[in-house]
């Protein structure tokens, strides 16, 4: 079938985690032409995209309560295997496919899809990219990635960057298409409230180390002593038993539950948009908060008390203005973003924003309006990668060739309670043993 010819783009999603579906979602209602899901009247229901959700099965499929906290809206929402999903793109019309997944997943959904549309005149147009900050296996993600219509950067740094990895290696690099983080917004700050509030962005897997990750909480919970007419909070991703896009094994919950804290420190849960509302300082690792935090000229800081390392992620802030470390803000020190690097990160706190995605737009209704889009052709195939592809297609149950591999979980109806009931207890068996058993395991190791 075609895709659907009406005003109103139909467009699906594939994300696997509670941080991806934000992204895919987000980017979704930003590139797609027409009218938003935020501009769009509360009355006029058809007025955005019609978005449909589908959550790829697996060991970070978020909770309801975890995509309640997102906040972003969808006509219809299934949890679904890759092959589940491939059948749904074989039998439902869509204009535009988003694809947020890990770029193995990526890779095994562009064979999939090409097999599923092969032969079709028109077919939907393919996107996809990063969630935030590109700062490890670069090469190897982008190239997993590369056959999308679009593979969409973040920045300028970065779409420059992408097309350097795919020309390099003499791939096509013409579906970069350079935007921004779509979840930015929210008013820009306007001074200080009362109480002054610091808020700790902390990560999943940044630090990994129960002795690092003790040291920031201990930090925190210091300068709360230090300040006790200042509102200090420690602003989690999740909470014990929940996975989002990265593993987390020593959840600071459970760390602090060990500590003495004072009564103006908190940990929170929530938007994150809602709670740099009452931000006067943010202090992170390396989350993407901080580029959050940024556009809405927060007063933004980047850790340094561990180092400035690639595997913490805060060499991707050298040249910002924001590296300092608890000592310094415990002496009152206060960053000054470099406005340059800023502008080159995706950020628009300049007031751009609203342009980021126009080059995104543009592009899809071109594609849109052409009569015929050519197959999906990513880099990697059964010729170029032949000791790599087949692995990464298999662990999604496809064959080299795209096609379902004999024994792949059925497509044609709905999980029933028994298998319900077993997934969910070997998904809660795999979280305990990642959170519990893991780290007694490698402390047993260190003796």
């Amino acid at each position: 079938m075609p895709p659907s010819t009406r005003k109103t783009p139909r467009i699906a999603v594939l994300a696997d985690s509670d941080t991806r579906w934000k992204w895919g979602a987000l980017t979704a209602d930003r590139i797609t032409p027409g009218p938003s899901m935020e501009t769009a009247s509360r009355d006029d229901a058809q007025a955005g995209p019609a978005l449909s959700g589908f959550l790829l099965r697996g060991r970070a499929t978020p909770t309801p309560r975890q995509l309640e906290e997102v906040g972003v809206r969808a006509d219809s929402l299934r949890e679904v295997t890759a092959v589940e999903f491939l059948r749904a793109m074989a039998e439902e019309e869509y204009d535009v496919v988003v694809i947020a997944l890990v770029g193995g997943g990526v890779q095994a959904m562009l064979h999939g899809l090409g097999r599923v549309w092969e032969g079709r005149q028109k077919r939907p147009v393919v996107v996809t990219g990063y969630v935030g900050v590109v700062y490890e296996k670069l090469a190897d993600g982008l190239l997993l990635r590369h056959g999308a219509d679009l593979v969409l950067a973040n920045s300028r740094q970065d779409a420059d960057r992408f097309r350097a990895v795919y020309e390099g290696v003499g791939a096509d690099a013409s579906a970069v298409t350079e935007v921004a983080l779509p979840f930015l917004g929210g008013a820009p700050y306007t001074g200080e409230h009362d109480p002054y509030t610091v808020v700790f962005a902390a990560q999943p897997s940044v630090p990994d180390s129960r002795k690092d990750r003790t040291y920031l909480l201990e930090r925190l919970v210091r300068h709360a002593r230090m300040f006790p007419e200042r509102e200090v909070l420690l602003k989690l991703r999740s909470k014990p038993g929940e996975h989002t896009t990265h593993i987390e094994e020593l959840p600071y919950q459970k760390l602090a539950q060990r500590s003495d804290l004072p009564p103006n420190f908190r940990l929170v849960y929530g938007h994150m948009g809602e709670v740099l509302d009452r931000t006067d300082l943010l202090v992170t690792v390396s989350s993407t908060a901080a580029l959050e935090s940024l556009h809405r000229r927060i007063p933004t800081v980047v850790l340094t008390d561990l180092g400035v390392r690639e595997v913490l992620g805060n060499h991707h802030f050298v040249g910002s203005g924001c590296l300092a470390s608890w000592d310094q803000l415990d002496a009152g020190h206060r960053p000054a973003p470099d406005e340059e690097w800023v502008a080159r990160q995706g950020v628009a706190a300049d007031g751009s924003y609203a342009t980021a995605f126009e080059a995104a737009r543009e592009r899809i209704a071109k594609l849109l309006a052409a009569p015929e889009l050519p197959p999906l052709t990513p880099y990697y195939t059964p010729a170029t990668a032949p000791g790599y592809l087949p692995g990464i297609l298999a662990r999604h149950h496809l064959g080299p060739d795209g096609s379902p591999l004999p024994g792949a979980p059925a497509a044609d109806k709905e999980p029933g309670p028994v298998r319900q009931i077993v997934r969910r207890a070997a998904r809660g068996a795999y979280r305990h043993g990642v959170q519990r058993v893991a780290p007694v395991i490698r402390r047993m190791g260190e003796l």
